[in-house]
């Protein structure tokens, strides 16, 4: 599991005086992308790379503009061209969950520009991270 601390800005709070929705949504976004850089596998490089195809979150409390938060990001399941990720925004004091999304994402070919099978390599560097960083 990759830990990713969140530094609250005065501009993520919305007029109801909570971060919005649309804010977490990048708090995961940042994650997701610090999580594939750990792994060796930055968004931005190299032919291979992967998309998010599908998305659903649950908000679950509200995160106000003192609350220390982190997110944390893990693969939970593995297809031929897919890939499950399971994160949270978390209260980084008490351990609780703020939101949680699960997302899917498809491997895909920088070269052919179409959905790609994950190669075993990354499968594996993606498998000893989990086990290396576990909980």
């Amino acid at each position: 599991m990759h830990k990713l601390p969140i530094q609250l800005r005065f501009n993520d709070i919305d007029q109801m005086g909570h971060v919005n929705n649309a804010v977490i949504m990048e708090f995961f976004d940042l994650g997701k992308s610090e999580y594939f850089t750990a792994i060796g596998l930055p968004p931005e490089k190299g032919e291979f790379t992967v998309m998010v195809v599908h998305l659903e979150v649950d908000f679950h409390q509200q995160i106000r503009y003192h609350d220390a938060i982190h997110v944390t990001t893990r693969v939970t399941r593995f297809g031929t061209k897919s890939l499950a990720v399971t994160q949270q925004v978390v209260n980084s004091d008490t351990g609780e969950a703020y939101a949680t999304c699960k997302t899917v994402m498809a491997g895909y070919s920088r070269t052919t520009g179409r959905s790609a099978v994950i190669p075993e390599a990354i499968k594996e560097r993606i498998t000893r991270y989990e086990e290396e960083n576990g909980d």
